[in-house]
């Protein structure tokens, strides 16, 4: 037997140990440090929550003031179509994208995008309506600027103030799903790892003393998704000043 292979074999062979003073969170069923794996997971995690929750908002937002620009048929035919998406779960919506493009990063991105523009979308609309309204856009058409521009540079900064209240809190959503997708196996691949994955992995041995590999990532998982929804809560005060304690 080879060095390589014999490395392999007494590496397949650790057993799993708990938290000492080598192993801050234990090893996994085939000595991997706990630690490590879970500060790689979150990083990925977090990775793509956050550009699935920043070009969600791109959709959404751009969908949205075409809806209050153009109103009528534009608007009917983008919030029935919100309307659409919003009445599947959005695990199954998940679960129907992926398995139709694969697994990878950038399929599981699309399916963050197709499940989280409605939010976007429905809140923009429903400022920029109010915006229209105002004096300023008047006097920006009375100029003959152009729609893109009266848009870009004069509504869609009104409508940001809720969006970001909006976008940390999708983030953490994006997180749980993007969990749940890998804890079905049909998340990220193998070769980036995330929580979700690193949870499934461990379920197996949930019944056989061995708590530490799925509960551990579990903890990390909750931790993260908490910290975004207090920075979302810290957001929507210092945006809104009635709110404030």
């Amino acid at each position: 037997m080879t060095p390589a292979v014999l490395n392999l074999t007494v590496e397949a062979e650790l057993p799993a140990t708990a938290t000492d003073t080598r192993f801050a969170l234990g090893t996994d069923s085939y000595g991997r440090d706990m630690l490590s794996a879970i500060i790689y997971g979150i990083r990925i995690s977090f990775i793509v929550g956050a550009i699935g929750a920043v070009g969600s908002m791109a959709v959404g937002s751009a969908l949205g003031l075409a809806a209050a620009w153009f109103g009528g048929r534009v608007d009917a035919a983008i919030m029935r179509l919100a309307d659409f998406q919003l009445s599947i779960p959005s695990l199954m919506v998940g679960l129907l994208t992926l398995t139709i493009l694969g697994k990878g990063v950038d399929k599981i991105l699309i399916a963050i995008i197709l499940i989280q523009w409605t939010v976007f979308a429905r809140t923009t609309r429903s400022v920029a309506l109010a915006e229209l309204r105002s004096d300023y856009v008047d006097a920006a058409r009375g100029l003959r600027l152009s729609a893109v521009r009266i848009n870009l540079r004069h509504i869609l900064p009104n409508c940001l103030p809720p969006l970001l209240v909006i976008l940390t809190i999708n983030i953490a959503s994006a997180i749980t799903l993007e969990a749940s997708l890998s804890f079905l196996g049909v998340g990220l691949p193998l070769t980036q790892p995330s929580l979700g994955m690193l949870i499934a992995n461990g379920y197996e041995y949930m019944f056989s003393n061995l708590y530490w590999i799925a509960i551990f990532p579990g903890i990390a998982l909750m931790l993260l998704v908490v910290s975004i929804n207090v920075v979302g809560d810290r957001l929507r005060d210092m945006f809104n000043p009635q709110l404030k304690r």
